[in-house]
């Protein structure tokens, strides 16, 4: 998958359990190209104002390595079963019994 790496991008790409090849050219997207790259679901996050299709082509070989593919493939299966709602709720929960009666 190649995109932006916007937060719900990047999610989305993730959650598929693709690799993903960010390009990405403001905001938090530069993080989320990092974080892709961290956790091995994808190659180093492409310059938007350098790229050109001899990059392109390397992120996308890269990004069909079997290792990068597999843990996509691990990372999609983690978030697809994960509660992240009730986790959530969870945290929540438990930081307001810490703020309980203080206020």
């Amino acid at each position: 998958m190649i995109h932006h790496g916007g937060a719900g991008t990047t999610a989305a790409g993730l959650r598929a359990g693709i690799p993903n090849i960010v390009v990405p050219f403001m905001a938090d997207q530069p993080f989320w190209g990092r974080r892709v790259r961290a956790i091995g679901a994808g190659p180093k996050p492409l310059r938007v104002k350098s790229l050109s299709v001899k990059e392109l082509v390397r992120a996308m070989t890269e990004a069909a390595d079997d290792s990068v593919r597999t843990r996509a493939q691990a990372i999609g299966h983690r978030t697809r079963n994960e509660d992240g709602v009730g986790a959530a709720v969870k945290l929540i929960e438990a930081c307001s019994d810490n703020f309980h009666g203080k206020y």
